[in-house]
Formats: structure tokens, C-alpha cells, sequence
């Protein structure tokens, strides 16, 4: 069954989420490469949208892309996230929100490992870790 969607308020949003975390999420800001608290990151356990902490991406599948974000080849489930057309900054991109809650996460690209060839490239600000 899936996950009941989340909506709030703007307010809501900014009371609840740290200025970086509201940029991010809300706004489809990028941090800067190579300085997100998850980019080295190597523990075992479940990455979640820093929004409403829906399960995102397992450590298993994380890999180092060298790309400066967090980067993983696959969701933890097909559900969890969603895709959209991105066509802002004059490229062309798919953009990669939280399918409960919208948020923005970062985008996905057809240039990464086996199984899927996809790399998953995820703000640091848009996550939480839960340790295996």
C-alpha cells in the first residue's frame, strides 16, 4: 500500500525544515559539489527525505560517482521517488522529487553503474540517515 502524501503549507514547510533544508526541498536548490554531509558517507542503513522521512535510497545502493553528490543506481523502491521533466538552466534533465512529500532531491542520470545505468544524484540537504 502506498504512503498517504504529504502537503503543507509554505509556513509549514519553513517551520519545520532548517533554511538549507527549505531551499533545497521546497525551492529545487543545489548545494555546492563535494559539500554535503552524506557525499563520503559510507554506513550501513536507509537514506530518507529530510522532509517527511520516507525511506529514499538503501546504502546498498550508493556508489561513488566522483560527481560531488550523493549518488546511488537505484531508489530502495520503485515508488519511493518520482520523475519529472526539468528543462530549467537551458539543459535538458529529469528531476527526482520525494514521491510522498515533493520535495526536491536532485536529478537522475543515464551514466551510471550496473544493474541499471542510472546514477541518482541527491542533495545531502534533502536526506537523513537511519543506521542499519
Amino acid at each position: 500500500m502506498a504512503e498517504q502524501k504529504i502537503t503543507k503549507s509554505d509556513a509549514e514547510w519553513r517551520a519545520q525544515l532548517s533554511p538549507e533544508q527549505y531551499a533545497t526541498c521546497r525551492c529545487s536548490a543545489t548545494e555546492a559539489p563535494f559539500s554535503g554531509k552524506f557525499y563520503e558517507h559510507d554506513a550501513a542503513g536507509t537514506y530518507v527525505c529530510a522532509a517527511c522521512q520516507a525511506e529514499l535510497f538503501g546504502s546498498d545502493s550508493k556508489f561513488r560517482s566522483g560527481c560531488g553528490w550523493p549518488s546511488y543506481f537505484q531508489p530502495i523502491a520503485p515508488a519511493a521517488v518520482a520523475e519529472l521533466s526539468d528543462d530549467s538552466h537551458g539543459m535538458r534533465r529529469t528531476e527526482v522529487v520525494c514521491a510522498r512529500c515533493d520535495s526536491h532531491l536532485g536529478h537522475v542520470f543515464p551514466d551510471g553503474p550496473p544493474p541499471t545505468g542510472l546514477r541518482y544524484c541527491i542533495n545531502s540537504t534533502a536526506l537523513d540517515f537511519k543506521p542499519a
